[in-house]
């Protein structure tokens, strides 16, 4: 539960307690992708008003790695919010005030969806040559943090969710830069070789970030 009102928290936490859910608050977004980290969740329920970021950012951070079902809480109820945070990977939309009994319908709904582990992987990934953390969007290398921009932090995240897999390049293209893209391959070459003289021992041999010639890339831990 991410919400920055305390009545509210404290109301949702003594009625999902009493059905039998094991309940973790956090009151802030950066205390939501910690305690989410700390112990995987099966459904998350989020606040998008909330005192340090934007409850869309606390989805961005989470999306890359944690695949609980998300339902969004929130007061604000114009339709083009409600497609932002649907948009960023949320899976329901309640607006407030609401009734506890389509609330809990909501959860319970939420749950059955829900996996009970997370097939993505952990939220840190380790390489030898540099550590990913999904969760905080950093990466480090050699002890020290690497500024990335945020289309090489999109296109590093975009492979290391699939780590081991082929991303084909339309794929990459249309989740980074967006559907008007899907042709550009050659911003694919361009950013891979910048990810890869950041990042790689042997930026010309790449260990990590491997081209898939002609069908696209792969990240190789």
């Amino acid at each position: 539960m991410v919400d920055d009102e305390p009545q509210i928290l404290r109301a949702l936490r003594i009625n999902l307690s009493v059905r039998g859910y094991d309940v973790v608050t956090a009151a802030s977004g950066a205390a939501a992708l910690r305690a989410a980290a700390e112990r995987p969740p099966d459904v998350i329920v989020l606040d998008l008003g909330l005192p340090d970021m934007d409850g869309t950012e606390v989805l961005a951070g989470l999306r890359g790695w944690c695949p609980a079902p998300v339902i969004v809480l929130s007061a604000r109820t114009d339709s083009a919010d409600k497609v932002e945070a649907l948009d960023a990977g949320a899976d329901d939309y309640v607006t407030k005030p609401f009734g506890m009994d389509e609330f809990l319908a909501r959860v319970r709904a939420a749950a059955r969806r829900a996996t009970t582990a997370v097939d993505t992987g952990e939220p840190v990934v380790e390489t030898d040559s540099f550590t990913v953390d999904l969760a905080a969007k950093t990466v480090r290398r050699a002890g020290a943090e690497v500024h990335l921009t945020p289309t090489e932090w999109g296109m590093l995240e975009m492979l290391v969710r699939n780590k081991g897999k082929l991303v084909g390049q339309k794929e990459l293209l249309r989740e980074v830069w967006g559907p008007a893209y899907a042709t550009e391959t050659h911003y694919l070459r361009v950013y891979l070789a910048q990810l890869r003289r950041k990042l790689e021992d042997d930026p010309s041999h790449p260990r990590h970030l491997i081209t898939e010639a002609g069908m696209g890339y792969r990240f190789q831990v």
